[in-house]
């Protein structure tokens, strides 16, 4: 059982270094899951469209999937503060190789879309929960060393992901990427059964807003419907995309009161109204969800503008994959050290933002070599926002709202990904709208035969991208930097008084 710890007498988690590295082991393997789920998705993508005869609602594959675990993903936080973070993680674990099965076995599109949903909501809690039993584990100045732990999951997620995806597409099946689930996910379930059981608990009772959830959800696709049919099914002033979008702005008022009105809605207002966990959310909401689309469409990009092989455009991508990592790694590293923590991720985002606009303006006269160096610079500048980010917001909410906090934060990183990739998804198929494309690799022929500038399309793509990181800028440079607490009684204690 998880030991709980009442909020009023916070304590420091009685736990030797080697548990420690014992607990993190376990939930390194579920993160692994999630981690490795999101890269070597991207490269199988264009192989999945063409081989289920769908082009057209191929974005859906990866927004369902973002959608789910962005509605969940605040749930998860909730209820782990509530019933301890062991057994949430668990059911996110079973949840999400169900899912996986689902998806390996899906014969059409539709399918496969709605079994992603079910895969998303397991997946949504895995990082999440992660991050937050770490923040139980160790204070906010200690967390930074562990870093390297987190780091080497996504490294190897990185690095493997988007070359397994490739390849497994290719000369296997694309359904190999999600049967790989089921032993990672078996071995995460036996080791975090057994891991956890000595994790503190600090117990608050809480409701779930199941209603604030299906609002989100209902808002969110709306929107999402009228980015992805605008322009390609129906003219953007036609009658159902603007239905659409009136559609979902009334569910988001309605979302809205509900926030206000809900004796505990799915966002609570006291977390938003703490400035460091609003302007730390947001940053890394329009840089994360930025990433997640570039990871989308990139290989997209390789295969119908740069003519390369599905195995090949897995290779191209890990540059942008595993700089985030490296960037991570010197983020969380340097948090130990310095007082002033803004100052290394402000200056990465302010170079991923020149190395973007390089690409959108350049992007067709750059070599291949060329291309890769951008997307290395591109990674490496976002990653020393991640870490960034996710401290500074622990490090301003008490430890029984470290649930619910960090939920929030990966709820809104979520949202953004989800709404960023369906951008990313409206400006690809307006601006081709396929005209007769049975798959992207016929796009580029397609695409010249009718006068279509496949290159430009990309580059309005990649000034998309420019504008994501500069918002992430904004919002990092408004959020306050406060010092970083030491010892984990005193951090508990400084928590409860902020």
């Amino acid at each position: 059982m998880d030991q709980p710890v009442s909020p009023s007498r916070p304590q420091a988690p009685a736990l030797t270094q080697r548990e420690i590295r014992t607990i993190i082991v376990g939930i390194m393997l579920a993160l692994l899951l999630a981690a490795l789920d999101q890269t070597i998705i991207a490269t199988a993508l264009p192989t999945i469209g063409r081989e289920l005869g769908d082009l057209e609602h191929l974005p859906w594959v990866v927004t369902v999937y973002l959608l789910a675990a962005t509605a969940v993903t605040p749930l998860y936080g909730k209820f782990s503060d509530s019933h301890g973070r062991r057994i949430t993680l668990l059911i996110g674990i079973v949840v999400f190789i169900l899912g996986s099965i689902a998806c390996a076995l899906a014969p059409t599109m539709l399918v496969l879309i709605l079994a992603r949903g079910v895969q998303g909501l397991g997946g949504g809690g895995l990082i999440a929960l992660s991050q937050t039993i770490v923040a139980d584990l160790v204070s906010p100045r200690e967390r930074g060393r562990y870093q390297v732990y987190f780091a080497s999951v996504f490294m190897t997620s990185s690095l493997l992901g988007p070359v397994l995806g490739g390849f497994f597409a290719e000369h296997l099946h694309w359904s190999v990427i999600f049967w790989i689930n089921l032993p990672l996910g078996l071995i995460a379930l036996l080791i975090t059964f057994h891991t956890l059981k000595k994790l503190p608990r600090f117990d608050r009772p809480h409701k779930l807003d199941l209603l604030g959830a299906l609002l989100l959800v209902s808002a969110t696709v709306s929107l999402l419907l009228a980015l992805s049919w605008g322009g390609l099914r129906f003219p953007w002033a036609s009658f159902p995309i603007l239905g659409l979008v009136a559609a979902s702005l009334v569910l988001w008022c309605l979302f809205a009161l509900r926030m206000r009105f809900a004796p505990e809605p799915l966002i609570p207002a006291g977390v938003l109204h703490n400035p460091v966990v609003r302007t730390g959310t947001l940053a890394a909401c329009f840089g994360m969800g930025t990433y997640i689309g570039l990871t989308i469409y990139l290989p997209v990009y390789f295969e119908a503008v740069r003519g390369i092989s599905a195995s090949s455009s897995g290779l191209a991508l890990i540059p942008l994959m595993a700089g985030t990592v490296v960037g991570a790694t010197l983020s969380g590293r340097a948090m130990v050290k310095v007082t002033h923590y803004k100052r290394l991720p402000m200056v990465g985002l302010a170079i991923a933002i020149a190395a973007t606009a390089i690409l959108a303006f350049f992007g067709d006269s750059l070599s291949f070599p060329g291309i890769e160096v951008i997307l290395a610079v591109i990674s490496i500048g976002l990653g020393t926002l991640l870490p960034v980010s996710t401290v500074a917001i622990q490090n301003a909410v008490a430890p029984h709202e470290l649930g619910t906090a960090t939920g929030t934060a990966n709820f809104f990183r979520s949202l953004g990904g989800a709404f960023i990739v369906a951008i990313f998804g409206a400006i690809v198929l307006s601006g081709t709208g396929f005209g007769g494309a049975t798959s992207f690799e016929s796009l580029a022929g397609v695409a010249a035969q009718s006068g279509v500038d496949l290159a430009g399309v990309f580059s309005h793509v990649f000034m998309a991208a420019v504008v994501g990181f500069a918002l992430a800028f904004v919002f990092l440079l408004a959020m306050e930097e406060r010092p970083l607490r030491g010892g984990a009684v005193k951090a508990a204690g400084a928590a409860i008084a902020d």
